[in-house]
């Protein structure tokens, strides 16, 4: 049976909280910034215009993408402890795509974001408590309760997703 290109990892599975796992996803935080620059390392242009499925984006949107979702995702964390329950801003992620800063900017903007945006995070993150993990954003777009538990997995997974996305393409195309 074939893998499914969309889902290099597969799908995002919800997990029970553990101090275990909370350091694992605390390090793919951490390292996700490095880990993409070392998987577009190379990269030509042409190549970064790839995209690592049919119909899907572009590397160069890819690295965007990461950095326009990864900050959404520090802003709604940030909500989430200083709110009770917070309705969050939802927001389409293809149109975000095609807007000029991404298809003007080199990827070495996002990637220097990323750096720069996850050292806040983490350190925000580490902060917590146990009882932190509990609180809670909505999100109107899945009519979803959401605990930044839930969350910290979902980025966790989210930085792995879309650096297997690059990584993958690099290995079909022997770049």
């Amino acid at each position: 049976m074939q893998q499914d290109i969309r889902y290099p990892i597969g799908k995002y599975q919800p997990q029970i909280f553990s101090e275990e796992l909370k350091s694992k996803w605390l390090f793919d935080l951490e390292t996700l910034p490095g880990d993409v620059e070392r998987a577009v390392l190379n990269l030509d242009e042409a190549q970064l215009q790839t995209p690592y499925r049919d119909g899907g984006w572009t590397l160069h949107q890819v690295v965007h993408h990461l950095a326009d979702s990864h900050i959404n995702s520090y802003v709604r964390f940030k909500l989430a402890l200083t709110e009770d329950n917070p309705t969050i801003k939802t927001y389409d992620e293809k149109l975000w795509s095609e807007l000029g800063d991404v298809k003007t900017q080199p990827i070495n903007v996002s990637i220097t974001l990323l750096h720069a945006l996850h050292l806040r995070w983490v350190a925000l993150l580490q902060s917590l408590n146990k009882e932190d993990w509990n609180k809670t954003i909505y999100n109107p777009g899945s009519k979803k309760e959401m605990t930044l538990w839930f969350l910290l997995g979902m980025y966790s997974w989210h930085g792995r997703h879309h650096t297997a996305h690059i990584t993958e393409l690099r290995e079909r195309m022997n770049w």
